[in-house]
């Protein structure tokens, strides 16, 4: 009789090894990511401004420059030949000079310089070309008759002024005609005051800055004494010594901080535009649209940051 063995235990099959959990499709942890995001909002920002600075005073400024120097000598020219180029203060219908206003055209022909010079000093005035300040005589005119430029930024047209010899001839055309004057003297901090102008006697001072570029040191003054005939002066509404802190050599103008305040919540609000984008769009479709946006905003906030710094740089 054959005896049936029992048949073996059942094997239960291995349990599964666990498999590892995929990798999160999300990226960084948000904490990361915002702190990336950030960073290249941070980075936008200092990028514009750094570029829109360094435009503003060097190509895109003298470009600025030109571009005002050209428009203000064809009004300038217009009104010499209607008539009604300003003789004073006041245009020839009664109304106080506009800041920038056109008032002369300045020629130095030893340094090859034609300026057509605005009404008014403060940094704004002083970006498009020299500057008549506003509680002087206009050249040619009894008195002392004073115009500031920048030396470095924005055209420098009294770059070269410390270059000029005693005896050199300037030449002012207003709409009393052509004055000209010959250098006496040029000064710097300490050096002694010119003598008083007796009655009937005229005299002209150009004031820049000097020491290294956009770092001044000093003021730079060069004194001419008028050798044409002395023109009329019309009344004078507004008194010597009634100009602001802003219109002073190496004066900075304060109204300029609520533009720089607009701007530059334009700015960054296109730099966090641009990183949105940046994760929305990708790399290059981004750069294409918002590279000239930030590049615009930069130029705008540093252009209006510049009228912050002193007139004459």
């Amino acid at each position: 009789m054959t005896v049936l063995s029992p048949p073996p235990p059942a094997v239960a099959p291995p349990a599964p090894e666990p498999s590892p959990e995929p990798a999160s499709s999300s990226g960084p942890p948000r904490s990361e990511r915002a702190g990336i995001a950030f960073a290249g909002v941070a980075l936008c920002l200092l990028a514009a401004l750094m570029l829109g600075f360094a435009a503003n005073f060097t190509i895109v400024g003298h470009l600025q420059h030109s571009r005002d120097q050209q428009t203000a000598y064809d009004e300038f020219r217009r009104q010499l030949a209607l008539g009604i180029a300003p003789v004073g203060q006041q245009t020839y219908d009664g109304k106080m000079l506009e800041p920038g206003a056109p008032v002369a055209m300045l020629r130095i022909p030893a340094l090859g310089l034609k300026e057509v010079v605005g009404e008014g000093t403060t940094s704004g005035v002083l970006m498009s070309g020299p500057g008549h300040r506003r509680d002087t005589p206009l050249p040619g005119q009894a008195g002392t008759s004073v115009i500031m430029g920048r030396q470095w930024g924005y055209g420098s047209p009294f770059n070269a002024l410390h270059e000029l010899p005693v005896g050199t001839e300037i030449r002012l055309t207003t709409g009393q005609g052509t004055a000209t004057y010959q250098v006496s003297a040029i000064r710097r901090e300490g050096d002694p005051l010119p003598p008083v102008l007796k009655q009937g006697e005229g005299r002209l001072t150009l004031i820049t800055a000097e020491g290294s570029p956009y770092t001044p040191s000093g003021v730079l003054r060069v004194d001419a004494t008028l050798t044409s005939a002395v023109q009329p002066s019309p009344p004078r509404p507004l008194a010597a010594g009634w100009i602001g802190d802003s219109e002073q050599a190496l004066g900075t103008e304060g109204a300029a901080w609520l533009p720089v305040f607009i701007w530059s919540q334009g700015l960054l609000l296109a730099a966090l535009l641009t990183m949105a984008a940046y994760r929305a769009w990708g790399r290059w479709q981004t750069w294409i649209f918002g590279a000239p946006v930030l590049a615009a905003f930069g130029l705008a906030v540093s252009g209006a940051a510049a009228r912050l710094l002193p007139n004459l740089l």
